[in-house]
């Protein structure tokens, strides 16, 4: 008989946010949130939702930026295949994204978008979508690793976190609705230094 894994209870899982604590230096992820996208034993793969770019989605994928949620910008996802674009769509009230060509359920309304296919199929469907350059993966355990360590807080995702035009005020907006003392996270002033 095989041992099956211990079951993961930092609450990961596909449709998560991972919040950057306060003390996460790390310049690829100071102060970002992170929709997870997949978790498995073998590594987990998510995009920042708060790191809007300078490049329009019009100039990079025309054909979808009329459904691109605003602002209209690629976002940068992370620091993994930054030349690899995905894209996360939330879908109206009713809709679902199983058996939807083009579609991938994520969790809830939320669902990954073939960008090969046709936006006009999927157009009714969407309240709105964002576009991600690269993404953020971690290794088996490493994500673990770095929770314990206390660098990113989990909680639960709501569709609008993934096509809100918050930019970088969604850290400190997710962070408030968690309730004390989490809440009081969000009040960390973003000058500080840590060592």
């Amino acid at each position: 008989m095989v041992d099956s894994p211990a079951p993961d209870r930092s609450g990961v899982a596909p449709g998560a946010l991972l919040v950057a604590a306060p003390g996460l230096t790390d310049p690829n992820f100071r102060r970002t949130v992170v929709y997870m996208i997949e978790h498995r034993p073998q590594g987990s793969l998510g995009v920042v939702l708060n790191r809007p770019s300078e490049v329009p989605v019009q100039d990079v994928l025309p054909m979808w930026a009329p459904l691109s949620s605003r602002p209209s910008a690629v976002f940068v996802g992370g620091p993994v295949e930054t030349e690899t674009a995905l894209c996360l769509a939330a879908l109206r009230t009713g809709q679902d994204p199983e058996g939807v060509d083009g579609l991938i359920s994520v969790r809830g309304p939320v669902a990954l978008v073939d960008l090969d296919g046709d936006p006009a199929d999927l157009a009714p469907r969407l309240r709105g979508l964002r576009v991600f350059a690269g993404y953020s993966g971690w290794d088996a355990r490493q994500l673990a690793g770095e929770i314990a360590r206390g660098d990113w807080i989990v909680v639960p995702a709501l569709p609008d976190d993934v096509v809100a035009g918050n930019g970088p005020e969604l850290w400190a907006r997710v962070l408030r609705r968690q309730g004390m003392p989490v809440a009081l996270l969000a009040t960390f002033p973003d000058d500080v230094k840590l060592n």
